[in-house]
């Protein structure tokens, strides 16, 4: 394992700096809009202009990289997301925070594209199932460090902010004094909703469901626990604890669904996630154990959805098609994290709170149910065009680059090569 490590150190430690401060940002800004005394709808207007703004960065960035490289790209963007978090101390007003996020979010999708093409360029097949092991557990420690530096700091001073801009530009260290070649041009994203629904009409609903219920519980799950009187360091665990809930269980709900028909485990996950949305809206936030364990299973299924509808896309695509199906999913999944903060914070406006949770318990019936529905209208793919399920990071939005780290690529790529030549 050392010897798969050692060539990546400095892409990995750029990774963990961006993602740490990515972590702290997100769940310092909920906080201080709800201190600033601003409504939740305007909250997640600030969220939406965030997943507006890394939906273009997977799309302009790669055209970026053909003009001037790499390493030119990066040092600008992560200069953009330490300039974006010093201007959201400096002018705290909720129309120039969503323009501030709107940058942030373009500049780190930009910029974990440059890093995840590098390290897409220092593996190999052999080693690749375990680069992208490791790189998972980085995305989770380094978010679950970011959040609970939030406890340290006052979210109504600048200091906080001021420790972001710092970790953000340390990001680029690492990478700019990397010695590795350049590596090849970034994917370019191309979107034909039509050819993705007609491929599998349940990964292009679930897409966009899963990026409704991600969308809404990243970005004003903070918002929940401030407006609750929960204390930040029980806010941050809220949140570390529905990631833990993820990385225990999304390994094994998948390989459940390499078993059966994976419309079915959408289905079982989808009922999953409305029972336990269902009972925080009984049993609330005063017991906070019962809280936080309640929490810690509807994590196990929020942070699995996602992988499960790329598995199910990539069972009816070709082999050649792994990547751009998982792309094209992207953006889906993107449009739905813009739409679910919009939806959540108008009825958090309205009804209260909990309306977070009826959001996505409605948004987790709608994925289960509409799956459940397909099987009685499409045969299950045969067994022999079926891949292997993957864990992907839950603790981030992903682009097209990481999808060309998944190990499912070498597999696809040596299904091309067997067979009759003729």
């Amino acid at each position: 394992m050392t010897s798969s490590i050692v060539p990546i150190i400095s892409l990995l430690m750029s990774a963990f700096f961006m993602l740490a401060a990515g972590g702290l940002a997100g769940y310092l800004l909920p906080l201080r809009a709800v201190q600033e005394g601003w409504s939740t709808f305007q909250i997640s207007m600030i969220a939406t202009g965030y997943a507006i703004g890394f939906t273009a960065g997977c799309l302009v960035v790669p055209r970026l990289v053909l003009r001037v490289g790499h390493v030119r790209v990066f040092a600008v963007l992560a200069s953009a997301m330490a300039i974006s978090m010093l201007m959201h101390a400096l002018v705290v007003d909720p129309a120039a925070w969503i323009l501030f996020r709107g940058i942030t979010g373009f500049s780190i999708a930009g910029g974990y594209m440059v890093f995840e093409s590098w390290l897409n360029e220092r593996v190999t097949n052999e080693t690749r199932g375990t680069v992208f092991s490791i790189y998972m557990v980085v995305s989770m420690i380094a978010v679950m460090a970011g959040q609970f530096l939030v406890p340290l700091g006052d979210p109504m001073t600048a200091s906080l902010f001021m420790v972001a801009a710092i970790i953000y530009a340390l990001a680029l260290m690492p990478t700019g004094l990397s010695s590795a070649q350049s590596p090849q041009p970034l994917t370019q994203v191309s979107v034909n909703l039509k050819s993705l629904f007609l491929k599998s009409p349940a990964a292009l609903v679930g897409a966009a469901l899963s990026g409704v219920i991600s969308g809404s519980w990243t970005n004003l799950a903070p918002v929940f626990a401030q407006v609750n009187g929960l204390s930040t360091a029980t806010g941050a665990t809220m949140l570390a604890v529905a990631m833990i809930g993820g990385a225990v269980f999304q390994i094994p709900l998948g390989r459940l669904s390499d078993r059966i028909d994976r419309r079915y485990m959408m289905a079982v996950v989808g009922v999953i996630g409305v029972t336990m949305c269902a009972v925080n809206l009984v049993v609330g936030a005063a017991n906070i154990y019962l809280f936080l364990f309640t929490v810690f299973l509807l994590g196990s299924v929020l942070f699995a959805i996602y992988s499960i509808v790329v598995a199910h896309a990539n069972d009816y695509a070709q082999p050649d098609e792994f990547v751009s199906t998982s792309s094209g999913l992207l953006i889906v999944y993107g449009g739905g994290t813009m739409l679910g903060p919009l939806i959540s914070g108008a009825l958090m406006d309205r009804v209260g709170s909990y309306a977070l949770f009826i959001v996505i318990g409605v948004a987790f019936g709608l994925y289960g149910s509409y799956a459940y529905f397909r099987t009685f209208r499409r045969a299950q793919a045969m067994e022999e065009d079926r891949v292997d399920f993957q864990a992907i990071p839950i603790t981030r939005a992903l682009t097209p680059q990481t999808y060309e780290l998944d190990p499912r690529v070498e597999m696809t790529s040596e299904d091309e090569t067997v067979g009759d030549p003729a």
